[in-house]
């Protein structure tokens, strides 16, 4: 299986964050700015000045909740954050994160109320998108007693996911098409959540990409991967449909972040390759 989720760098949440350019059915009054190396562009963004991210912010490594002051003054570390900061200080923009629950995090950008959120793949048809940069995978996790021994042993089982990712699509779908359908599928509103169910036995499994499944089951002895994909997928930027401006600066940021070796050196400070 092998789909384009869409986020920044996250899975599953997918994580993964995804940039989406305010539309003109926006609530708020759009500011804009000029990105680098894109001489007579210009984007739109809610808040003059600022690029501005709605997440649910429980999904380590990829974005979460720091004990002090987080990456830069955000409150907030991990691949996710790093990269979005990158990002747009090559746009000459201020970051700013907004921490909610995963869906209203995808109402903040439909309300014209961010510029920035992960969303899941329901949202294919009305984005557009950058040029990939990454690549995950989606695991399953389960107690070291299951008898849940490979993907083909999920038939029948209870499934934890997070709400909106790309595990709960790939899931919830029906089984024509892959999935096992929706009454075999709990969408719990963040990973540690959906963890905590499987540790309570709410949940047989979850399904979950690999870098947060590798926290949760350090952190929550008894549990382990399964030694199979689920499913692999492309990362990519989504952005608002006809916002070419936005989309144009963002693959240019990301290419100058990837030919400098930013985007690497970021996931390698929180994924080290040995843990891949």
């Amino acid at each position: 299986m092998n789909k384009k989720f869409l986020a920044l760098l996250s899975a599953g949440a997918l994580t993964a964050t995804l940039l989406a350019g305010c539309g003109s059915g926006g609530n708020t009054d759009p500011s804009t700015a000029e990105p680098s190396g894109e001489e007579g562009a210009t984007l739109t963004t809610i808040e003059s000045g600022k690029l501005i991210m709605s997440t649910n912010a429980q999904f380590p490594p990829y974005e979460l909740v720091s004990d002090g002051e987080g990456y830069e003054g955000t409150g907030y570390e991990g691949i996710d954050v790093e990269i979005a900061y990158a990002l747009a200080q090559k746009l000459g923009l201020e970051l700013v994160i907004d921490d909610m629950d995963f869906d209203g995090a995808l109402l903040a950008v439909q309300n014209g109320k961010s510029d920035m959120v992960t969303v899941n793949e329901e949202r294919l048809v009305n984005m557009d998108f950058t040029d990939s940069y990454a690549n995950g995978v989606q695991v399953v996790i389960v107690p070291e007693d299951s008898d849940i021994q490979t993907i083909e042993d999920l038939e029948g089982k209870k499934i934890g996911t997070q709400r909106g990712t790309t595990g709960y699509i790939y899931c919830s779908d029906t089984p024509e098409n892959g999935g096992y359908g929706e009454d075999a599928v709990t969408g719990y509103e963040d990973g540690a959540t959906a963890v905590q169910a499987l540790m309570n036995g709410q949940a047989d499994c979850v399904v979950i990409d690999n870098a947060p499944a590798q926290e949760y089951v350090k952190a929550n002895p008894g549990l382990k991967i399964l030694d199979t994909e689920f499913a692999n997928e492309d990362y990519a930027i989504g952005v608002a449909k006809g916002n070419t401006a936005l989309q144009d600066a963002l693959n240019t940021a990301l290419a100058e972040l990837q030919a400098d070796g930013t985007i690497q050196s970021i996931i390698d400070k929180y994924i080290p390759a040995e843990a891949e």
